[in-house]
């Protein structure tokens, strides 16, 4: 990981972009180039992000903190692998999805004993929280228990088909971006969010009746 605030100043801004060039891309480039603090700067664009796709899967403060930065370092390390025609994001997204795919599988056993109590036990900062607006208490609860049956629905799907609706529904990335995220054609893309667009419907369908 590249050194935090407390590293030199001198080397660390960024090159001038110039008209036409990807701004992530000039970074890039100049951590390649041996300006190890320019990383903080997408770094600082894209943790929320990288944070809310980890924590759309795995549902958890700390352990999504833990992914988004694990996920940084491993980009970091390899970075000289990546290729400066494609998006940063899209790379990094990419990355984010496997360390978070890799942690749920090591927590299978501790993933089933949560779901059986409730999604809410765990989620101390809301489930996806929509903000905090001041409504009565009803309407608060209400909300809730729909976000908590759209989560326990979510992990009901195959992987393939929960990684893209986070992508899609709640990242919001383009059916080519999440083509890139997922290494797969836009054509099985938009099939598969087809399909678990449709589970999820049928999951909640008796909340609409």
């Amino acid at each position: 990981m590249p050194p935090a605030d407390d590293a030199p100043s001198g080397s660390g801004r960024p090159p001038v972009t110039r008209p036409g060039q990807d701004p992530d891309h000039e970074l890039v480039q100049a951590v390649l180039n041996g300006d190890a603090t320019a990383y903080r700067g997408l770094v600082e664009r894209y943790q929320g992000r990288i944070y809310a796709v980890c924590y759309s899967m795995v549902r958890n403060n700390e352990d999504a903190r833990d992914l988004a930065q694990e996920a940084f370092v491993k980009a970091y390390q390899n970075l000289h692998r990546f290729q400066l025609r494609s998006s940063f994001y899209t790379w990094i997204c990419r990355i984010a999805m496997n360390v978070s795919i890799d942690h749920l599988r090591r927590q299978k056993v501790r993933k089933a004993e949560l779901f059986e109590d409730g999604v809410a036990t765990k989620d101390q900062g809301g489930v996806l929280s929509f903000g905090h607006q001041r409504e009565d208490p009803g309407k608060n609860l209400e909300r809730k228990r729909l976000q908590q049956r759209l989560m326990a629905a979510l992990d009901e799907l195959p992987e393939e088909q929960r990684q893209i609706i986070v992508l899609r529904e709640i990242d919001g990335l383009s059916y080519k971006e999440i083509a890139e995220v997922m290494d797969t054609p836009e054509g099985t893309v938009m099939s598969r969010l087809f399909y678990a667009r449709k589970k999820l419907q049928a999951a909640l369908k008796d909340e609409k009746e």
